[in-house]
């Protein structure tokens, strides 16, 4: 991904990624969620979410992770990355995951 020449100041940060939570919030169903992200984000960005993504439920089944990998061909590196997130993160994975119903193991 293009980085910036100067992070942007945590405070910045925070203040901009908050505003992309508040509009995403506001948009109504997958369509307008879809139509948003491809426009702001880049087809390479919209496929390594989607490949996040599309690990989470086998990582809350306890599928391991070379057989995630075999099924799905994400790489084992962001399937241990977003396992992190699963254990670790801020809650958001398992947040969406539990409004959708997805089962879980025993973290």
């Amino acid at each position: 991904m293009k980085q910036r020449p100067e992070p942007l100041p945590t405070y910045d940060a925070a203040v901009a990624i908050d505003a992309l939570a508040h509009v995403l919030s506001t948009l109504k169903g997958a369509a307008e969620v879809r139509a948003f992200l491809e426009d702001l984000c880049t087809p390479t960005e919209l496929e390594a979410m989607g490949d996040r993504w599309r690990v989470v439920p086998e990582l809350l089944k306890g599928t391991p992770y070379r057989e995630i990998h075999e099924h799905t061909k994400v790489s084992t590196t962001t399937i241990g990355r977003v396992a992190r997130c699963l254990e670790l993160g801020a809650g958001g994975y398992r947040a969406a995951a539990k409004r959708l119903g997805l089962s879980r193991n025993s973290h």
